[in-house]
């Protein structure tokens, strides 16, 4: 539902940005995760908690489609190349995730898993492309200070995959008003880019069609 909202607001712009191979790649990897099971086996509320956050829960099957984006955009595999473009292939990898995920994580019973995963890898599949945006515009913008300018921009996109994880950890951890603090921060840049999208929909649909 989410993507056919993200997809409305965006215009027709990541129509062949490879969504066959994301339904497709997607499908294989959530198959795969779902076969081999966590990796990493918590204990109690500490560090390997946060650990299995990264590796078996948020960050890394957040992070994954971006690596396949970079990967196909590599071999020339997609027509299509830019922030906009990874957003909706993000969205479409993570579909059947979320639809796997939610059968072996609904005999836990855990709102963590069931409702707040989900919504953080939104998150970070839409707040990513947000920083990539930001960076091609300081490029065009400044280029002698790009560098410079970029830092603060390459930190909050390093940043936010893990600061997802942080917040799956605080809720588990029942640390409440800590979660949902790094949580509304985690939505910023996805917020950014929602309104952003809806306005320049609104103001000018055209933009999306020239």
């Amino acid at each position: 539902m989410f993507y056919l909202f993200w997809h409305s607001i965006s215009g027709r712009e990541g129509e062949n940005s490879g969504g066959i191979w994301a339904l497709l790649l997607g499908s294989v990897v959530a198959i795969i995760q779902f076969l081999l099971g966590s990796f990493l086996t918590p204990g109690g509320f500490g560090l390997s908690r946060w650990v299995n956050a990264c590796i078996d829960i948020v960050t890394l099957p957040a992070l994954l489609p971006f690596g396949a984006y970079i990967l196909l955009s590599r071999l020339r595999r997609l027509q299509k190349i830019g922030a906009s473009e990874y957003a909706h292939f993000a969205l479409l990898w993570l579909i059947p995730a979320s639809a796997i995920r939610a059968v072996s994580w609904s005999a836990q019973k855990t709102p963590s898993l069931l409702v707040l995963t989900p919504l953080l890898w939104t998150a970070v599949a839409v707040g990513l492309p947000f920083f990539i945006d930001l960076l091609q515009r300081i490029r065009l913008i400044q280029r002698r200070g790009f560098f410079l300018l970029s830092i603060p921009v390459f930190l909050g996109m390093a940043a936010l995959p893990f600061l997802a994880a942080t917040v799956y950890w605080a809720f588990f951890a029942q640390k409440t008003g800590l979660g949902f603090l790094l949580f509304f921060i985690t939505l910023i840049p996805m917020g950014i880019s929602l309104g952003k999208s809806f306005y320049r929909s609104c103001v000018n649909p055209q933009l999306f069609y020239d």
